[in-house]
């Protein structure tokens, strides 16, 4: 059924507060932000550190999709955007991107930003869970003051080559991150976007697709079967 708002959903029977999760890219904001800081980054004043990426250019327009190849190409170019910076540079540059990123005219799914924030009203447990970076996300979300959820994000650190990825929330590292923080499965709601958020729309009671292309619906309707609802979100 696609529909643009979301309805009630049932309490789950294992605890009085609903656990609802969120994907953040695509879900609560239009694009993949950590990719477009990357390009922003190249683009703009590390076109030398193409270089350091170039054996991997050939490869981007295959790897990009697949949720596997779209991991590895996110480990490959925090890499290569990183090298020779420190985390704290890292982050200074990510928190800048951030907060100028939010003040875009139209970044945000409008639908997203208000069903987030009416699960948030009506009390439900509410996480982001994201294989974007931490510190990107939650100034985003600072910046808007989009406040009442919990964020589960992936986590990084600095290094002799460049910044690295230390726990990447993607594919089935949601669930366990998810797990990590005490809450087990099945969860009430989980709103999703891609194939990387199969795992965690399998986990949940209820399954929501947000905006999916037709090769990504294709990819989810038999694994997530009934529960699967497609949301048509502004």
């Amino acid at each position: 059924m696609e529909q643009g708002h979301e309805p009630e959903v049932a309490a789950t029977s294992a605890d009085a507060r609903r656990v609802v999760l969120f994907d953040f890219d695509g879900v609560i904001v239009r694009h993949q932000t950590l990719e477009l800081f990357f390009r922003e980054r190249l683009a703009g004043f590390g076109r030398w550190r193409l270089l350091l990426g170039l054996p991997w250019l050939p490869l981007v327009p295959f790897m990009r999709g697949s949720a596997a190849g779209s991991r590895i190409l996110g480990r490959v170019f925090l890499r290569v955007v990183t090298f020779g910076r420190s985390e704290a540079s890292y982050k200074r540059l990510l928190t800048e991107f951030g907060r100028a990123y939010a003040r875009r005219p139209g970044v945000f799914v409008r639908d997203g930003v208000a069903t987030l924030r009416r699960h948030v009203e009506a009390g439900d447990r509410v996480l982001i869970v994201t294989g974007n970076d931490g510190t990107l996300v939650q100034t985003i979300l600072d910046e808007v003051n989009l406040q009442g959820a919990e964020l589960l994000a992936s986590k990084v650190r600095g290094g002799l080559f460049g910044v690295h990825f230390t726990q990447h929330n993607v594919d089935g590292m949601k669930v366990k991150a998810v797990e990590r923080a005490g809450i087990p499965r099945p969860w009430a709601v989980a709103y999703g976007d891609s194939t990387s958020d199969l795992a965690m729309l399998k986990a949940a009671e209820a399954a929501k697709l947000v905006n999916p292309s037709p090769k990504t619906l294709k990819k989810m309707r038999k694994p997530l079967g009934e529960k699967l609802e497609v949301l048509g979100w502004y």
